[in-house]
């Protein structure tokens, strides 16, 4: 093939790989009734990844407990989530658990014991074994440490990656405060075992300045957190939503300015991978529908990627 047969070929898969390649939006669900089903969630058509949102009691021989407020939890069967869990992956839609939250009673005593917990939960909600989610096979979990101790959550990374090593493939996602880098997370984050970061970009260091429009502190950490882990792990941008009284918090980002201002600059990132919201806010804003079809990956990633 020569030259001019090369270039052309090259500038015809960039533009067709550019077309069509797509960011992901990312949501954590299970925090409220009002947020709806979980069934109506992944047919919103909207998103890609749903997290369930909590495994809120584990570690240290402590019996666990999850919580999907409203929904059911510990004391309630969340058997009833099988058939919807399974509803959103024949949709194409990945389904994670969420471990901790900011509420709850969660920690590691050792490394002995985070392979017990790797263990619990391969067996319960990786396996297809049957656990409190019924018999599914959920396609990954999240870390979102957000209280207690921050030690042998890198030991947790490693033994649950031996397990998906050895019997099946499932993702590592990891949701860090946008300060870089994250007092619970960093050591975890740093084995480089994480296929997905969700970083909550709401927090005063680190936020979009609703006020007057400025997207440095923003766009600085961005910077931090894409350079920080692998190229081929997925740097989401967590984002907050309008108040539910109309006001718009500080930090949020009016969806017409994300789209023009936002994810331009950082859609241009190699290892970029999306946004992430709540669904209770998002159900009931509409967020994401307004920003679905902007977040895509620019042409300079597609480019690096070939």
């Amino acid at each position: 093939m020569d030259s001019m047969m090369f270039a052309l070929l090259f500038f015809f898969l960039l533009t067709l790989s550019s077309a069509h390649a797509k960011g992901e939006i990312a949501v954590y669900w299970g925090q409220s009734i009002d947020e709806g089903t979980l069934t109506a969630t992944c047919d919103t058509g909207n998103y890609q990844i749903v997290i369930l949102a909590f495994l809120i009691t584990f570690g240290c021989g402590q019996t666990p407990a999850w919580n999907f407020d409203g929904h059911c939890g510990s004391e309630s069967s969340c058997h009833k989530l099988q058939p919807e869990i399974q509803h959103c992956q024949l949709k194409g839609v990945k389904v994670f658990l969420s471990l901790g939250g900011h509420l709850g009673r969660y920690f590691l005593c050792s490394p002995d014991d985070a392979d017990k917990v790797a263990d619990y939960l391969y067996t319960n909600f990786l396996s297809g074994q049957g656990g409190p989610l019924g018999s599914v096979k959920l396609d990954g979990i999240d870390f979102d440490i957000e209280i207690g101790s921050n030690l042998y959550w890198d030991d947790l990374a490693r033994q649950l990656n031996a397990r998906r090593q050895n019997e099946r493939y499932f993702y590592l996602s990891a949701a860090p405060r946008c300060s870089f880098p994250d007092y619970y997370l960093d050591m975890a984050i740093s084995t480089w075992l994480f296929d997905y970061i969700f970083v909550k970009f709401y927090y005063p260091t680190c936020q979009f300045n609703s006020e007057t429009g400025d997207p440095t502190l923003l766009t600085h950490a961005w910077n931090q957190w894409t350079s920080h882990v692998k190229p081929n792990n997925k740097v989401f941008m967590g984002l907050v939503d309008a108040g539910h009284d109309g006001a718009l918090p500080y930090g949020y980002i009016p969806p017409a300015e994300l789209c023009s201002r936002i994810l331009p600059i950082i859609n241009q990132t190699r290892n970029y991978g999306g946004v992430m919201l709540d669904r209770f806010e998002d159900a009931r804003s509409g967020y994401s529908h307004e920003i679905k079809d902007c977040v895509e990956v620019g042409e300079v990633v597609m480019a690096s990627q070939m």
